[in-house]
């Protein structure tokens, strides 16, 4: 796949930072009055929408892309953001499951999974202040956002449960390091 960041064969990817709130919005357009993490209007504040036209939850926001890493998914207000897992359910949505895929062992005959995990993100493609030759300038979580999401397992008997999120979401099995920095030990350009 030459247009994607990424080109594994068996994989998991999760995409984010293409919404964030406002609080006013002139019909459909740019919004004119900032909202959520946003101290003000910038430039990535574009493509918005009023409450009128969410159809699902009643809530005005923008589309563009967030270039500067200040919406929602890059703060501490997300699934395991506090430690006590009670208030964190209480108050934040869950975070997204999915299980390990599985393969069929060739002596066997059984399902299996596998014993080795690859981790990447795409923040060199992303961050405007990074050298994707160098490494300069890339940092993890981005400049503005004070989180970036990362991945934990939570499992029983036999089985693999992955989650997209904070290390305090329920019942973590593993958190490969406990943040994002620790888990994206590198950047892939």
């Amino acid at each position: 796949m030459p247009w994607a960041a990424h080109s594994y064969i068996i994989a998991f990817s999760d995409e984010i930072g293409h919404f964030e709130y406002c609080n006013a919005v002139v019909q459909f357009g740019n919004r004119t009055q900032a909202g959520g993490n946003d101290a003000a209007l910038d430039g990535d504040d574009v493509f918005c929408f009023p409450a009128s036209a969410s159809l699902l939850v009643q809530i005005s926001g923008c589309l563009g892309g967030d270039d500067d890493f200040d919406g929602v998914p890059y703060q501490n207000t997300g699934p395991g953001s506090f430690t006590n897992k009670g208030l964190d359910l209480q108050f934040h949505w869950r975070p997204i499951l999915f299980t390990s895929p599985l393969f069929i062992d060739s002596t066997s005959g059984t399902l299996q999974n596998y014993d080795r995990v690859a981790f990447e993100n795409d923040l060199p493609r992303i961050e405007s202040t990074c050298n994707r030759s160098t490494g300069v300038g890339c940092v993890n979580p981005p400049v503005s956002g004070s989180f970036y999401p990362f991945f934990t397992t939570r499992g029983g008997k036999g089985s693999c449960t992955w989650q997209l999120g904070r290390a305090n979401n329920p019942g973590p099995k593993d958190t490969f390091g406990g943040s994002s920095t620790a888990e994206y030990w590198g950047f892939s350009s």
